[in-house]
């Protein structure tokens, strides 16, 4: 009997962290292409737009994400009481995931500093300034953490495009 648990207990977590990777290819599958189109509009790399997506949504498994559309932490207005939801969020409802996105990189061009590092592949210089600008609280626990998913999941190779646009 408890071998026949730290079995079953053994197949559950190899389970979870199985659908905990997919989650991640799953969901760059999805707004990869998203990312790379705002990049190309705008000149914010593809890689500080789905680093960010990923962290403050949780790959798009956060409460959030899911009723929200909101992949990016963005305070503001919703509409899960008139829904009859009881989960209660502070965060602002979006009619797409792409709506998400698009407010995302809006906000950032709407930044003083904005003009002066668009088109900058260095994804470092931009969180840099998101965070210099208050994006987040949690400081540089939250530049490490966009960093290592940048890194993790080699965001970083989706701004080459960006320096051929430049060529």
């Amino acid at each position: 009997m408890l071998l026949r648990q730290v079995m079953l207990s053994g197949l559950l977590a190899s389970s979870l962290v199985s659908v905990a990777q997919k989650a991640p290819k799953k969901y760059l599958k999805e707004y990869e292409p998203v990312a790379v189109n705002l990049m190309r509009e705008t000149g914010i790399p593809a890689s500080v737009i789905l680093g960010v997506a990923m962290l403050e949504s949780g790959a798009g498994t956060s409460r959030n994400a899911k009723l929200l559309r909101n992949h990016f932490g963005i305070v503001g207005r919703n509409n899960l009481a008139k829904r009859g939801e009881t989960y209660r969020s502070k965060y602002r409802e979006y009619q797409t995931d792409t709506a998400s996105y698009r407010h995302f990189v809006k906000l950032i061009q709407k930044r003083k500093w904005y003009p002066g590092i668009k088109g900058n592949e260095d994804y470092n210089v931009w969180i840099a300034k998101l965070n210099a600008s208050g994006y987040s609280t949690a400081e540089h626990v939250w530049v490490n953490r966009v960093t290592a998913m940048i890194k993790r999941y080699k965001l970083y190779e989706l701004d080459d495009e960006l320096n051929l646009a430049k060529q």
